[in-house]
């Protein structure tokens, strides 16, 4: 082949018509309007991606950081409850001793005049008592004398009936031992006899 007809080949072929020409171009503008859009669209493909991340991330750390702030507010009710049951179980302890100068006390022996010694020895017992007492109030420990109420199971423990009592029917007629209570923990019910 020469190098005319060589030129012939190369050179573009005219299709029959002015018009399909036309087409032709603007086919060509069009692929190369959407080369330039798939750029940019690919680009924001990539950002609203990114932005999923970055959401999905906040999300995770949201998430993470109220879970942390969850943990430490139970760590911080449970330690409570420990340091209440603490005193509770201590405070509980010290009730029988309670009972027992109670009981000393109800039953001192008579002092005879001039029997300083003994009636100095008693006044002090009595003041041990009053301080055991102040402390326990300090504690937040108030007793239980329910004589006139009416019973609650929660707060007393019943031992019997009083038949031949004036009172109303449910009530507590007698107390046989105190009970305690600290804050809404009962630390010992009231041993008690109830009307009826």
């Amino acid at each position: 082949m020469s190098q005319e007809q060589l030129r012939e080949d190369d050179a573009p072929q005219a299709t029959g018509s002015p018009e399909a020409g036309n087409a032709q171009e603007d086919v060509r503008d069009e692929e190369a309007a959407g080369e330039a859009e798939d750029p940019l669209t690919e680009v924001e493909a990539e950002l609203e991606a990114e932005r999923r991340r970055a959401d999905a991330s906040t999300l995770g750390w949201q998430r993470e950081r109220a879970d942390f702030s969850n943990a430490r507010k139970r760590f911080e009710r449970d330690l409570l409850t420990s340091r209440f049951n603490a005193k509770v179980d201590t405070l509980r302890a010290l009730l029988p001793v309670l009972d027992d100068f109670e009981r000393a006390t109800e039953n001192l022996p008579a002092v005879e005049d001039g029997d300083e010694e003994l009636q100095a020895w008693l006044d002090g017992m009595e003041a041990i008592q009053r301080k055991l007492l102040k402390a326990l109030a300090d504690a937040g420990v108030q007793p239980l004398d329910p004589v006139g109420d009416p019973f609650d199971p929660t707060l007393h423990e019943a031992l019997g009936h009083d038949s031949d009592t004036d009172m109303e029917s449910g009530l507590v007629s007698a107390t046989l031992q105190k009970g305690y209570i600290c804050g809404d923990r009962v630390l010992r019910p009231a041993l008690v006899r109830v009307a009826g």
